[in-house]
């Protein structure tokens, strides 16, 4: 019996993401997800949509088939 595993390359945060502190956020996510930690990739709110900045990854945690990442946001892509 396998464990379903999905391999992400950047974070879809679809709006649910929380501030832990400044610039540090954690995300919830359904299901087993790999995630690379410690570089840069890309913060969307959605997948298809404009990119919202860039975070890196600091830890990643697998419960309940659901992962939690949190995550450090080092660039902000912003209109203002």
């Amino acid at each position: 019996m396998g464990m379903p595993l999905e391999l992400n390359t950047m974070i879809v945060t679809k709006g649910r993401e929380k501030r832990l502190d400044e610039n540090y956020f954690s995300l919830v996510k359904e299901g087993y997800r790999l995630y690379p930690l410690d570089i840069p990739v890309e913060v969307k709110r959605t997948i298809d949509g404009d990119l919202n900045g860039t975070g890196i990854i600091k830890k990643v945690e697998w419960e309940n088939n659901q992962t939690v990442i949190m995550y450090q946001l080092v660039a902000l892509n912003s209109t203002n």
